[in-house]
């Protein structure tokens, strides 16, 4: 590994993945701290949304440096493959699952969502979103150890 785009890669596993886990940590810690779980929310959903934009960026960066290096070999590998799911996970959660809770909370306007008729919709898409995320969160650790 002496190239520059191999360390490149080493550092934004690390950016994202890192990224991943504090993030998750702290959507924790703020629902657990404050009162306002609505301001909670609005903390930790704009976590995740620049969230996704380094999954997007790192997941590209990450595919294409493993295809530049090792060929159609790339397809192979487990590392490869985990990269690939993230990617997906990132861009069903960001383009398909948040607009659709977005809306859910604009639909329940001037309530709260949670104390809205779309109370159990929204429940459940949230579910969805953090399994999603913990799926991701998991799949970061194969990218981890199969960095090379």
């Amino acid at each position: 590994m002496n190239n520059w785009s191999a360390k490149f890669a080493l550092i934004v596993i690390t950016l994202w993945v890192g990224a991943l886990w504090t993030t998750g940590g702290m959507a924790y810690v703020l629902f657990d701290t404050l009162d306002d779980k609505q301001l909670a929310g609005q903390l930790a959903g704009n976590f995740f949304h620049y969230l996704s934009y380094l999954g997007m960026f790192a997941a590209g960066y990450l595919l294409l440096q493993r295809l530049f290096a090792f060929g159609t070999k790339a397809l192979k590998q487990g590392y490869f493959w985990a990269l690939v799911l993230m990617l997906l996970l990132v861009l069903a959660g960001h383009f398909g699952i948040q607009p659709l809770l977005a809306q859910l909370k604009a639909d329940a306007l001037p309530s709260d969502v949670m104390q809205s008729v779309f109370s159990d919709r929204f429940k459940t898409w949230h579910g969805v979103a953090s399994i999603a995320y913990l799926i991701q969160c998991l799949l970061g650790f194969v990218v981890v150890l199969r960095a090379k």
